[in-house]
């Protein structure tokens, strides 16, 4: 396994990035973003999509020049176009005038419309985190998961944050709507692993835990079967009527990629407005004490909060850099124009 440095890597993913045509600044919070995600142990949604944007980029799905505008303004709740600029900027930027508006009201939501790919949807949940804010995001996607009970894809696997600051570490919880993502379907396939657990259907309708068969049907298992499945289109609904944009239906027909033309939601909860900072901590304290005085099902086994194994992951990998796969790291470094 190589592994590679945080400088090294963000260095390389803002040159693949400038190559295809993104602005200097722009290409390197993007580049900021993909980096922090490998660095966290998210390696799917790092290091590992740089080749899908850039190809976005080159398509024209994805306006590198494009800024979000605003629609509606109603207060403490504003509707703003992403213009179909870089998912990550257009992201950024709504968490950020939710954390804005919450700052002043206790409560801020943001509807995002037409933008396109947030990669990391747990970056945004941290965002508001560091910034002593509660966070919850969520987005609708293009149908890349079946209903529950059908077999060809008719829902979008519709990720969901949540993120509470916490000092000693904040609690953030990043999932998609099924018991895993394609991203992490194609990290396990390139480890030549087996998921922990049955994570969707083969050709014959059986669940398995091998990662390629459940890439070819597309068959993903939604978490908790018929609730994560309903979770996903409420989600979408939700998502749309927030933002006045397009549902999963309408994404599908954008012919605009991976989310492209997607809906996502922000909203941002200032928690001193309504509590001390002593009762916070309390909170917070007693809910983590409990979680890690559980007796673990396994011998030597450890219970994790929400966050704590991906800030576990990040010092790790900020000390012994960030490890990557061979084939994934040299398409990258090609985009870059870096030659052995």
């Amino acid at each position: 396994m190589t592994r590679i440095s945080f400088e090294e890597m963000k260095s390389i993913i803002k040159r693949a990035l400038l190559i295809a045509g993104m602005p200097d600044a722009k290409a390197d919070e993007c580049a900021q973003i993909h980096t922090a995600s490998s660095r966290d142990g998210v390696y799917s949604h790092g290091l590992n999509r740089v080749e899908r944007f850039v190809e976005y980029i080159r398509k024209g799905w994805v306006d590198v020049d494009a800024e979000p505008t605003l629609d509606l303004n109603l207060g403490t709740f504003e509707i703003y176009n992403g213009n179909l600029g870089p998912g990550i900027l257009n992201a950024q930027f709504a968490m950020n005038r939710a954390t804005e508006i919450a700052k002043t009201n206790g409560l801020g939501l943001v509807g995002l419309n037409n933008t396109t790919h947030w990669m990391r949807g747990g970056a945004y949940g941290w965002q508001a985190a560091e910034k002593g804010f509660i966070g919850i995001c969520w987005t609708n996607t293009e149908s890349c998961m079946p209903a529950w009970g059908a077999k060809s894809c008719g829902i979008g696997n519709n990720p969901f944050i949540m993120a509470v600051p916490r000092k000693g570490g904040h609690i953030v919880l990043d999932m998609a709507m099924s018991q895993y993502s394609y991203g992490k379907l194609q990290v396990t396939r390139l480890n030549n692993e087996r998921l922990p657990f049955t994570g969707g259907f083969d050709k014959e309708g059986k669940l398995t835990d091998l990662p390629g068969p459940i890439e070819e049907t597309r068959r993903l298992l939604p978490m908790g079967y018929w609730k994560g499945s309903g979770f996903a289109v409420l989600l979408d609904v939700i998502s749309a009527l927030l933002s006045g944009g397009l549902v999963t239906a309408g994404i599908d027909k954008s012919g605009k990629g991976s989310c492209g033309r997607c809906c996502q939601v922000f909203i941002a909860i200032d928690p001193l407005k309504m509590n001390t900072q002593e009762y916070i901590d309390e909170v917070l304290h007693d809910t983590i004490q409990q979680i890690k005085a559980s007796e673990p099902a396994e011998d030597g086994g450890e219970i994790f909060y929400p966050g704590e194994k991906s800030l576990k992951t990040r010092y790790e990998n900020m000390e012994l850099g960030i490890p990557v796969d061979d084939s994934v790291w040299e398409k990258v470094k090609k985009l870059a124009q870096i030659t052995p």
